[in-house]
């Protein structure tokens, strides 16, 4: 169920754009940040690590974010438009972390891009943090994967090496694969898992 819920985000959110609605300033704040240099608390990027073994790519780095990730690979503004080719030539595919420029202009793309990538199985386990934008056209494909929403607020940290106080809106962490039981190990000490106590644990842990 969750694969035929990819392949149709893959093949119709990539169209999508935000210029046909109009939003009010509200709106747009859940949209956009206000600057795409948000880098992910150390802590965040080292459970999403353990639950998937290692970070094979960062699609959306620096090298000065990348020393937190320690992706064995990572795109950057350098070459802007690496992202949007394939993220793996070979199997196996790889395993991905994704803090992807938070931009109204931009979130459709780039998660319709990694679901497409891991729809193709060129991604075999992904986790991407966003914005908690929940009823945002561009947040829904993410549905098809387990959430953690971080708690309290996620205070990103500033190429200064500063930490961003006072979040106006909360982080969600999206995982796609098959290590569901780690992310639940390695997650649910960090926010909330919806519905957790509803799953048949017996089945997952």
């Amino acid at each position: 169920m969750a694969k035929n819920y990819l392949r149709k985000a893959a093949r119709g959110w990539a169209a999508f754009r935000f210029s046909g609605d109009r939003m009010n300033n509200h709106q747009l704040i859940l949209q956009d940040s206000g600057t795409t240099e948000y880098y992910t608390p150390p802590p965040i990027v080292e459970a999403a690590r353990r639950v998937m073994g290692g970070i094979d790519l960062d699609p959306a780095s620096s090298a000065a974010a990348n020393r937190t990730v320690q992706a064995k690979r990572f795109f950057s503004r350098a070459n802007p438009d690496e992202w949007r080719g394939p993220w793996a030539n070979k199997p196996p595919g790889v395993r991905v972390w994704m803090n992807h420029p938070f931009n109204r202009q931009w979130n459709a793309d780039w998660i319709a891009k990694l679901v497409a990538e891991y729809e193709a199985g060129r991604v075999t386990q992904a986790c991407c943090i966003t914005w908690a934008s929940t009823s945002e056209a561009w947040f829904r494909p993410l549905y098809a994967g387990l959430m953690c929403f971080l708690t309290p607020r996620t205070g990103y940290m500033l190429p200064s090496g500063e930490r961003k106080r006072g979040a106006t809106k909360g982080s969600v962490v999206t995982y796609l694969g098959d290590n569901v039981t780690a992310f639940i190990r390695e997650f649910a000490p960090l926010g909330e898992i919806p519905n957790l106590k509803l799953l048949d644990r017996r089945d997952i842990l």
